[in-house]
């Protein structure tokens, strides 16, 4: 054959295959959509063609006609129904089926308990048996080895085998021809002994009337002599053969004890030697073994060894042709299109290689045309029946061929490569919709077609990146621009030393991708992707992405050609459903989160620029109420916030959300969300520019923005609270924290003025009752930022805080109901937990001076002011906070909750009840008991040695303290004992230093406490008076003669009981005692005056014992004279009588 015969033999196999993948495209045309509504592949025509309009529809008819024909002259055409659902379970069973006989033909009882597990075969030994009579691809030896083993489940099968054959009225030789068709004789003597017993006795069984046999045994016995005789006679390996004869001679005696005819016996003789037995032998058509020779000298001897083979192969072709040619299967005329799906699924590898080594080894220019139209046609049969496998290959068979792609150099592109490139972007546009994965292959291409126009058109690599910082000619830039060219085979074109002609030679190859037909081919790409349908427009959106950043992926020149891509069919499929977009979006979003995160600032530039235009162009849309989409269409300017620490970055998303803000405020919902996170995250920075930026637009946002668009801003109210929070805590612009307190402030003006606003906005929290949504999502926002302030901030700033706090509560408390201020406490009351945590000690003390001594004071001013409202849900933990703060090792802060706790009593007694004077004075007997410093009448230093000459000392300095205990009297709250922060106390231990100090704040307390009970029964200033009064009685001693003693109403006195007044009687008394007993031990003040507990003279208790028992009489004298309380004065008697002083005293105030 000459080579020009081996083309045009080459060229009509092409056509005939690509004519039987038309017919195919034909037959499934209805399945087919095309997003641009042009014709079927099937009826389209390539213009190097030569066949007419019609000529590929009439071939399909051809064929199915033809096909047709060959089915009714056949004469086995049936009625089957077409059903392609039936036609596949029919396949599957076939394939288990051949899966099983497979097993069989290796292990036969694994094969027979495969069948019979699927349901293919049953379990009856005959139904085994039927299968191994009926099924002719079963291997005859092991059919022979299974027959004929010992075990009793294959004996069962293999009588039951014998039984279903039919000898009745056959010679004896014909019947064991028959019985050996079946299976090959296994070599063992025992296996074949067992089948030929059988053999003889169905032989018999079926053949009673016969008189030549006188029993089975005669039968069997001749059987094996007759196989004997076949091998005897026909094996080459036996050199002397059997004469008739030795035959004879053999077999006398076998028919019990006597002969055999020698006549039968001679007819058997000669019929054996005239056609032997023959077993069954394994069926396979196999080839000729390949020469072993690896290496062939010429190309003559290859071309001589090539015929060899391709005749042998035509001669077994032709063998296996003319083993099925006699078949009578039935055949079903399909008309069905699922048809198509198994019959390309069988025949669409080797197509594709057929194809492949066309477009590879020729030149031709009707050779590739064919091919290419043969991957188009296969291209569409796999789109249309989801056959991803199948699809992907051919689709990158074509970008393999295009040279785009491949590691081979694209100066070697040739007239086939460029209608390859047609070819893809051909499929591209009509089969977009089916393509799926496969665009990733097509995408790639064309970014790399892209680049290649570039280079072809002599465009510079410094216009690659789109950046315009490479300077024009710079060889850095070319040599760096290389390695993005390298996977194109560019890298010697663009590097230093460029060869004019080389360049001139690559200008040419490529040329006609630049040509204005394949540019605006490409443009209808993404131009129609309007046009696909909702989950392929995805598909397509998500390998666009992959590809953009693989071109960005380069440090030194990114490419951004698909990222302008992304951004314009971002623009064409605005409009499309918001099921839809949201889709698309998700992943565009996601890239722009990536890539505005991009170390190269001219590629974060252009994305961030980008999402502001889209973002502009969204927003115009509008959106209801309770929908998303603009929350996430804005999300990558949060993510970009974030994660991008560029200043320049950072300030141009701030620059992008304030003029969304300034131009597209009324279109705003959801989106406000992300314009406060972004915004938070910029009030953390340590940039003056973003940080003042940022809130100036806040600024606006609340005070003049809300105040037309408010119900639109409800959702993120919260958000936009939270973000003047964070404003506030940058330390670094003081000026701006206390303008964002203001705007705090300002809001809650807004929660105010708008109540029914909140009420009527369900959104996300549908399980809040309409009642609390205004605390839910006004108040509760804008105080829990406040206390965040106070609890982060610095001291003027979280005084700020405190201060806005307590007004906003003073001026809009009257609005609250009765478990927002549970809620509301809850986090005032975090300004006190925080300081349990463990910090630096001058951090607290200074804390707990300011922040939580004005906090005190406030929370007390707000509980008078809305006493109603909070006695019942709030008193409790009121009194509670009020013990911890007296309960602190700060002097200051233990003196506040004593006072606190005097004025809420003052200012609300009148309307306590009962219960709460109890609550009351057992919050007061309980502060007494934990302060009285117990340990100073035991403490002692470590390793202390009592020094009993030292007695007489101390008795003489115990004297000069007597001179000095109504030092500074009084002064309020000046300490009883020295000053721990006296020199003398330098030189103690610090752990003594921090007990003594501890100490010495409860004996504070303590004077605060009875000072506190003093003022609460008779009001502050009324005390000396009644004094002075009631010591004139006294000495006259005529307080029985009704002296009328003058006390001015005020004081809780006339609102508590007597039982209450008792429970204040008894705090006074205990501290008494106990100033009493630390006062008279000598001993234990001379040891905490040494141990450096210590002033001008030794410490002593003196006030506290005599302002105890002053208040204590004070209290007793005043219910002795009050005639309401007559059922008392019996238990008033007693406490007088026990009260009066045991000590002598040297001062004149002290009372005896």
């Amino acid at each position: 054959m000459t080579p020009l015969q081996e083309l045009s033999l080459r060229k009509k196999g092409l056509e005939c295959l690509v004519s039987i993948l038309k017919c195919m495209v034909e037959w499934s045309k209805d399945l087919y959509v095309n997003p641009n509504h042009q014709a079927t592949l099937g009826q389209e025509r390539l213009p190097d063609q030569e066949m007419g309009d019609g000529k590929g529809l009439d071939m399909a008819r051809r064929c199915s006609v033809t096909s047709v024909e060959s089915t009714v002259s056949s004469g086995t055409q049936t009625a089957i129904p077409d059903d392609p659902e039936q036609f596949e379970v029919i396949k599957q069973q076939k394939e288990i089926i051949e899966h099983g006989i497979e097993l069989f033909n290796k292990k036969p009882k694994r094969g027979i308990q495969f069948l019979q597990e699927q349901g293919m075969l049953g379990a009856a030994v005959e139904d085994i048996a039927q299968f191994l009579h009926q099924e002719e691809r079963l291997d005859s030896t092991q059919v022979g080895e299974f027959l004929g083993d010992s075990t009793r489940f294959n004996k069962e099968v293999m009588y039951a085998y014998v039984d279903q054959l039919d000898f009745c009225e056959k010679e004896f030789v014909s019947a064991l021809r028959t019985f050996l068709e079946g299976f090959r004789l296994p070599g063992e003597a025992q296996k074949i002994d067992r089948l030929m017993e059988k053999f003889a006795a169905r032989y018999i069984e079926c053949n009673q009337g016969q008189t030549l046999f006188a029993s089975a045994d005669t039968a069997y016995v001749l059987a094996y002599s007759i196989i004997m005789l076949t091998t005897d006679l026909h094996s080459p390996q036996v050199k002397n053969k059997m004469t008739k004869e030795q035959y004879i001679k053999m077999n006398r005696g076998i028919n019990d004890s006597k002969d055999l005819p020698e006549e039968y016996l001679s007819s058997i003789y000669e019929e054996i030697e005239g056609k032997k037995i023959a077993m069954k032998e394994t069926k396979e058509h196999t080839m000729a073994t390949k020469s072993t020779k690896q290496n062939v000298a010429s190309e003559k001897q290859r071309r001589l060894l090539y015929n060899v083979e391709m005749e042998q192969m035509a001669k077994t072709a032709k063998a296996l042709m003319e083993a099925v040619s006699h078949a009578k299967a039935p055949f079903t005329s399909a008309t069905h299109l699922d048809h198509v799906r198994p019959m390309f699924k069988l025949v669409w590898t080797p197509l594709l290689a057929a194809y492949s080594i066309g477009l590879q080894n020729c030149d031709d220019t009707e050779v590739a045309s064919l091919c290419l139209e043969g991957i188009r046609c296969a291209v569409r049969i796999a789109c249309i029946f989801g056959m991803q496998l199948e699809r992907d290959a051919y689709v990158q068979a074509l970008a393999r061929f295009s040279l785009l792609t491949a590691s081979s150099s694209i100066t070697e592109m040739k007239q086939k490569n460029i209608d390859t490139i047609k070819t893809l972007i051909t499929v591209a546009h009509t089969d977009g919709n089916y393509l799926g994965n496969s665009w990733h292959e097509i995408l790639k291409c064309i970014s790399q077609l892209e680049l290649a126009q570039l280079i072809g058109t002599g465009v510079k690599t410094r216009y690659l990146s789109g950046s315009g910082r490479e300077r024009e000619g710079s060889l850095k830039g070319h040599s760096l621009a290389g390695e993005e060219f390298m996977g194109l085979g560019l890298g010697n074109l663009v590097s230093g030393g460029v060869d004019k002609r080389q360049m001139a030679s690559f200008q040419e190859s490529v040329g006609e991708t630049s040509s204005q037909s394949v540019v605006v081919a490409v443009d209808r790409i993404f131009t129609g992707s309007t046009r696909l349908d909702g989950n392929a427009i995805v598909d397509f959106v998500r390998w666009l992405c992959a590809v953009s950043m693989d071109e960005l992926a380069s440090p030194h020149h990114p490419r951004m050609f698909s990222l302008q891509k992304i951004v314009e069919i971002s623009y064409y499929n605005m409009n499309r459903i918001r099921l839809q977009w949201s889709r698309i979006w998700h992943v565009i979003g996601d890239h722009f989160n990536k890539v505005g995160c991009n170390p190269n600032e001219d590629v974060a530039i252009f994305a961030v620029d980008s999402l502001r235009q889209l973002s502009m162009k969204f927003l115009e849309k509008g959106e209801l109420a309770n929908f998303r989409f603009q929350k996430d269409f804005l999300r990558p300017f949060e993510h970009i916030m974030k994660k991008n620490r560029s200043p320049t970055i950072r300030d141009m998303v701030i620059r992008c959300i304030a003029q969304m803000v300034s131009s597209q405020a009324a279109n705003i919902r959801s989106g406000w969300k992300n314009i406060f996170a972004v915004f938070h995250q910029a009030a953390s920075d340590h940039d003056g520019n973003i940080v003042e930026l940022a809130f100036q637009t806040t600024g606006h946002i609340v005070s003049t923005i809300f105040q037309h668009h408010f119900p639109a801003a409800i959702d993120s109210f919260q958000d936009a609270v939270k973000c003047l929070s964070e404003f506030a805590c940058n330390a670094a612009f003081p000026d701006t924290s206390m303008e964002a307190i203001r705007l705090i402030r300002f809001c809650g003006k807004y929660v105010s003025e708008r109540p029914r606003v909140l009420q009527e906005y369900t959104s996300d929290d549908m399980n809040v009752a309409p009642g609390d949504r205004v605390w839910v999502r006004g108040w509760f926002p804008i105080l829990f930022e406040l206390s965040c302030i106070i609890n982060r901030c610095k001291l003027d700033v979280r005084t700020r805080g405190l201060t806005v706090m307590f007004e906003i509560m003073k001026s809009y408390g009257h609005t609250f109901a009765k478990h927002w201020w549970q809620d509301l406490f809850r986090i005032v009351f975090r300004i006190f937990d925080n300081m349990k945590l463990p910090e630096q000690q001058s951090e607290k003390s200074e804390w707990m001076t300011t922040t939580c001594n004005h906090a005190l004071y406030a929370i007390c001013d707000v509980f008078t002011q809305f006493y109603e409202a909070l006695h019942e849900v709030l008193l409790s933990d009121v009194f509670a906070q009020l013990q911890w703060c007296v309960k602190q090792d700060n002097e200051q802060l233990a003196r506040s909750g004593t006072n606190c706790l005097e004025n809420l009593v003052i200012s609300n007694g009148e309307k306590f009840s009962p219960a709460v004077w109890d609550e009351t004075c057992n919050c007061m007997l309980d502060i007494f008991r934990t302060t009285i410093p117990h340990v100073l009448l035991t403490w002692r230093p470590a390793g202390m040695e009592e020094e009993v000459s030292d007695r007489h000392l101390d008795v003489d300095l115990d004297r000069q303290s007597l001179s000095s205990i109504d030092r500074n009297a009084s002064e309020r709250g000046q300490s009883q004992l020295s000053n721990p922060t006296d020199d003398s106390w330098k030189g103690a231990p610090y752990a003594n230093q921090k007990l003594l100090a501890s100490l010495l704040i409860k004996c504070v307390v303590q004077l605060e406490l009875i000072q506190t009970i003093d003022n609460i029964v008779f009001y502050p200033a009324t005390s000396k008076k009644e004094d002075a009064e009631h010591m004139v009685a006294a000495q006259q001693d005529t307080l029985d003669a009704d002296i009328h003693i003058e006390t001015e109403n005020q004081g809780m006195y006339k609102f508590m009981s007597s039982q209450h007044l008792f429970k204040l009687l008894d705090c006074l008394q205990e501290s008494h005692s106990f100033s009493k007993a630390f006062n008279s031990n000598y001993e234990q003040r001379t040891v905490l005056w040494r141990a450096g507990f210590k002033g001008k003279s030794k410490p002593n208790l003196l006030k506290q014992e005599t302002s105890s028992l002053a208040c204590c009489l004070r209290i007793l004298f005043r219910m002795y004279v009050d005639e309401n309380r007559r059922d008392s004065w019996g238990e008033i008697q007693q406490r007088l009588l026990t009260s009066k002083p045991t000590r002598q005293c040297t001062t004149p105030t002290c009372v005896r």
